[in-house]
């Protein structure tokens, strides 16, 4: 069932979880985050940033919409981190329902200027819009885009950029990083400050660069009020690391050989996301 992101995440912050956001870069990564999500009865938010849009194409959305259309499970089709107005045309003409405008390195009123103008354009067609309030780290060359120094979010800004741009969700900055962290580098979120947002704000949040924290700090942040969670580094980790384990014998060449061993390697780790976020069975809410 495909829906937009407006309808999926207000039942998970009616009902206190977190939808997984499972970035997507080639077909049978797609198919295994499917399959786990409805083995699991997760809602499941396919998330596909600009970096992987340019690798897996545009002609690739047509068969990821008609997978959404034959889930058991309610699925929406997310624009990561989008960049400019552009990007974000290309998309819903491309058929996501669900985009991010990130203008997160801009001044406030540049951001809250790109955020409106896009939510102006998703709204007039029922694409829902997150915005970007703060700032991401970035661990390493391999991560998507952060800064070398984290701008956490301000309570007070967060309610002025909710209310002047429209939004219907917000990603924030609580001392997350994109990628994976390396060793002597210790995240920790800053819980107090998501509890004061949450206080002020009453729309869905967003906890981008999931991976690699401590389950503990991110299954309290979804009590908190988190109700999305983006997943990329952990399930590509998976993922290739099981492919190099299969490809270390010269004589496997075929996709089928090599494939489905990486695909149940990364839906290992998906479903242990999804019972952290607390959306295994939530599926059936919808």
């Amino acid at each position: 069932m495909l829906i937009n992101g407006i309808d999926l995440l207000a039942v998970a912050n009616a009902n206190d979880f977190a939808v997984p956001a499972f970035n997507v870069s080639d077909y049978a990564m797609m198919n295994g985050l499917f399959e786990i999500s409805e083995e699991k009865n997760s809602p499941l938010i396919i998330a596909i940033h600009p970096d992987e849009l340019s690798h897996i194409g545009v002609d690739m959305l047509p068969a990821i919409i008609a997978r959404a259309h034959r889930a058991t499970v309610p699925v929406t089709i997310h624009l990561d981190h989008g960049a400019t107005y552009e990007q974000v045309l290309v998309a819903i003409q491309s058929g996501f329902t669900s985009v991010m405008i990130d203008g997160s390195l801009l001044p406030f009123a540049d951001n809250v200027a790109i955020t409106k103008r896009v939510v102006d354009a998703a709204h007039a067609v029922g694409i829902s819009v997150e915005g970007e309030l703060g700032t991401i780290g970035k661990t390493d060359s391999e991560a998507e885009d952060g800064t070398a120094n984290i701008i956490f979010t301000d309570p007070d800004d967060a309610v002025k950029f909710i209310a002047s741009t429209g939004v219907d969700s917000l990603a924030i900055a609580i001392g997350t990083s994109h990628g994976i962290y390396p060793a002597g580098m210790k995240p920790e979120l800053k819980l107090d400050l998501l509890r004061e947002i949450t206080g002020k704000v009453g729309i869905p949040l967003v906890l981008h660069g999931g991976s690699n924290n401590p389950d503990q700090e991110i299954g309290e942040a979804v009590r908190l009020g988190i109700n999305k969670i983006n997943i990329s580094s952990d399930i590509k980790s998976s993922y290739h690391s099981k492919m190099r384990e299969v490809l270390a014998d010269p004589g496997v060449r075929e996709p089928n050989t090599i494939q489905p061993p990486c695909v149940a390697a990364m839906k290992v780790t998906a479903a242990q996301k999804i019972d952290l976020f607390n959306a295994a069975g939530k599926a059936a809410l919808y």
